[in-house]
């Protein structure tokens, strides 16, 4: 039935001023965000901050950059200088905080801080410049040398002068120059030898150093003389990494400022402060002459099996090492000794004392306390956390040591305290340091709730990584050791086992163990 021709118009009319009503809200509802926008000045509801923590030598040209960012990008940079070690450690704390980018200088800092426990941080980023390591000289000693106006060397400086060489751990100049190093080594009748022997020369020279590793660009700013590496020597990268823990928003504006970085204005800004361009080239109004000219181009950051190669031949020519030390405190270290009228934790505790005298004073050393249900359910506990060798003298760590008392009626707990012990120095392994676990003990595995030995030999040989060695030592004395087993758990990471049935060898024992601990590779062979 046909509505009625009132009630229609009606219905009609209503349609009519909702209508009306409905483009006048939008209407308005578009004149307050036109307006919002005018407000805003750029045409942005928000701004996102980036947030970017860069080397000090190339953060002043990122901050500059940052200011050249377009108001209307809606989006901006706070560039923050920090020392690539302190950036390192702190994503290593806590990788859920922090930047949204970090620039360091070289690429080998992604890898030492995922190795230091920021397992989340990209292997790779971006660079966005590049400076070769040189060896950096004064005019003077250039001068003395008969080097005015030319290039010299690596061959020729290190011939003349005393190279000082920083920790490698903790500066990409000298890793860098450690494969500077093992080139010029490599026609020696036996390489490896002659590179140790050349390493252990340069890390006793002590400042102030006649010449030592650096940038290019470091070189210029300070106008010292640079001697350039063969072709192939690793130099700086500057990656440009944008972090898991930046939100969405900043890491799309973090890649725009990324695109920025790279165009040719950004170019031109870092070749005026002493920077190459990403593969290499030099551009720009920076100092010239014939030494930089010539000289080839920075290499790339080093493969990872390489510097871990040379940082480990680092570390064993400098006996710098990490040591966690697992000791047994079971109720049988209790035992007198026959003839000697002390314990068998007397003559360990005295073994163990005088041997933190064979360690430089840098090696860290930490030492755990194992037995059955030592703490709560679990079979150790820490006594002493890692510290260097002089920071626990420093600190009462020997008392503390001389103070252990085996547990009575404890047990041994070997299979469980061994796996975790290893586990904690997987975990905290360094580059640059022999990292060893050093277990001593004077029975066999007691703890039948343990994870046996088939099940310890499986998880050691999935924890192992040959480019990051961690060999357990094993030092076992007295009647009851397992020797069997205690040879077995070392095989299976690469280390030894020491052991002697009588407790008043104790002293031989550990410091066998020790001697081929310190006596790396080359310079003693396995």
């Amino acid at each position: 039935m046909a509505a009625h021709p009132a009630r229609a118009r009606r219905i009609d009319a209503r349609v009519v001023v909702l209508s009306a009503l409905l483009v006048a809200a939008l209407l308005a509802w578009a004149g307050v965000g036109y307006l919002k926008d005018r407000l805003a000045g750029g045409g942005c509801d928000t701004t996102t901050p980036v947030r970017v923590t860069a080397a000090p030598d190339i953060a002043p040209v990122l901050t500059a950059l940052a200011g050249t960012v377009p108001q209307q990008d809606c989006y901006a940079v706070e560039v923050t200088s920090s020392a690539s070690p302190a950036t390192a450690a702190a994503l290593e704390a806590n990788g859920a905080t922090g930047p949204d980018v970090w620039v360091p200088e070289s690429s080998t800092w992604l890898l030492q801080a995922r190795d230091g426990g920021a397992w989340n941080l990209p292997e790779t980023g971006q660079s966005v410049a590049s400076s070769p390591v040189v060896l950096a000289l004064t005019d003077d000693v250039a001068k003395r040398a008969g080097w005015p106006g030319k290039s010299p060397s690596w061959a020729d400086v290190l011939a003349a002068n005393p190279v000082g060489l920083p920790d490698p751990g903790r500066d990409p100049a000298a890793i860098s120059a450690l494969i500077g190093l093992q080139q010029l080594t490599k026609d020696a009748p036996d390489p490896a030898a002659a590179f140790t022997e050349k390493i252990r020369e340069l890390s006793a020279v002590k400042e102030p150093y006649t010449a030592s590793p650096a940038s290019e660009q470091s070189v210029l700013a300070r106008k010292l003389v640079a001697a350039y590496p063969a072709a192939g020597v690793p130099g700086f990268d500057y990656p440009y990494v944008v972090l898991p823990r930046a939100s969405e928003a900043s890491r799309s504006a973090a890649e725009r400022f990324l695109r920025l970085l790279l165009d040719q204005t950004a170019t031109k800004a870092f070749a005026d402060a002493g920077f190459r361009t990403p593969s290499g080239q030099l551009l720009g109004d920076r100092p010239r002459d014939t030494r930089t000219d010539a000289a080839p181009r920075p290499g790339g950051p080093p493969p990872p099996e390489s510097m871990y190669a040379v940082l480990q031949a680092w570390a064993g020519a400098n006996l710098s090492a990490r040591v966690q030390v697992l000791l047994d405190v079971s109720g049988s270290m209790a035992a007198t000794v026959p003839g000697t009228g002390r314990s068998r934790m007397a003559l360990t505790l005295e073994a163990a004392t005088q041997g933190l005298g064979l360690f430089k004073p840098t090696t860290e050393i930490g030492l755990w306390l194992f037995s059955t249900k030592l703490d709560g359910v679990k079979d150790f506990k820490e006594l002493l956390p890692m510290r260097t060798i002089s920071q626990q003298l420093g600190s009462g760590g020997v008392a503390t040591l001389q103070a252990v008392k085996p547990k009575p009626g404890g047990a041994t707990g070997l299979y469980d305290s061994i796996l975790a012990a290893y586990q904690n120095a997987r975990q905290n392994w360094q580059l640059g340091r022999i990292n060893v676990v050093v277990v001593l003990t004077d029975g066999r595995n007691e703890d039948s709730d343990s994870i046996g030995l088939p099940g310890l030999l499986a998880e050691l040989n999935r924890l192992q990584d040959p480019r990051k060695p961690l060999p357990v030592i094993g030092i076992g004395i007295g009647p009851d050791i397992d020797a069997s087993e205690l040879r077995q758990v070392s095989a299976a990471t690469g280390g030894e086992s020491f052991t002697t049935p009588d407790p008043r060898k104790i002293s031989d024992v550990f410091y066998q163990a020790l001697s081929k601990l310190m006596c790396q590779p080359p310079a003693c062979k396995k």
